[in-house]
């Protein structure tokens, strides 16, 4: 089993903290979520790909963090 490396947590924690944001500004305040939801057709489908765009991009940080 890998040992965490602290620095590459603390880069991906720190990507994930500031995409987090960035998503939540966009879908509340520029794309308005119902919007989504009414475009794509579900609540779920919505809630899946937005956390598949914070989750997806924080876990590459995490691997491609070079030590």
């Amino acid at each position: 089993m890998k040992i965490l490396k602290k620095r590459k947590i603390k880069y991906a924690a720190i990507f994930f903290v500031c995409w987090f944001a960035l998503l939540v500004i966009l879908v509340d305040g520029v794309l308005k979520f119902q919007t989504l939801v009414d475009y794509f057709g579900s609540y779920a489908v919505v809630e899946i790909g937005l956390l598949l765009l914070v989750i997806i991009p924080t876990v590459a940080v995490y691997v491609l963090t070079k030590e």
